[in-house]
């Protein structure tokens, strides 16, 4: 089991996963990308780029069920509505002793404060979609997200 990194910690990450151009051929290397490692790790999990309002790319590896679908979806709301990755407003809100879901305006049927899904952010800041991954710890699909986003940022130099 991965700890549990800070929320300063997780927003340092999430300062070097600016994209200086993003598109539906990104999102789907970005996907294929992560279902690589994904299947390196034998790991069953449910992936979806979304961006522009949309899916781009989504894929649930066999042994994964509709419950992951649900938690891809409630991570993704959650990081379009706070702007920031899944994994830091929960740990943000454990910090603050609380419950991310349990704040009397979020509702845990639509939002998680788990990890697994990240903001897709331009490097002038703009908040354009998510990377979400569900199936393993939550800290594990947060770093898988990271390192997958990473690779293909840094191929982009």
């Amino acid at each position: 089991m991965t700890d549990m990194p800070s929320s300063q910690q997780i927003l340092t990450q999430e300062q070097r996963l600016h994209w200086v151009r993003f598109d539906n051929a990104l999102a789907w290397q970005l996907g294929c990308t992560l279902k690589a490692a994904a299947e390196q790790r034998q790991a069953a999990v449910a992936i979806e780029v979304w961006g522009f309002g949309q899916v781009i790319f989504a894929y649930a590896m066999p042994g994964t069920s509709t419950d992951n679908l649900d938690w891809v979806r409630r991570k993704r709301q959650t990081v379009l509505r706070f702007g920031h990755s899944s994994l830091y407003v929960g740990q943000y809100n454990r910090e603050k002793s609380r419950e991310f879901e349990r704040l009397p305006q979020i509702s845990p049927l639509d939002y998680a404060g788990h990890g697994g899904s990240v903001p897709i952010k331009l490097s002038g800041g703009g908040l354009i979609g998510a990377v979400t991954l569900s199936g393993l710890p939550q800290v594990e699909d947060h770093n898988l997200v990271c390192a997958a986003m990473l690779r293909v940022i840094e191929s982009l130099a």
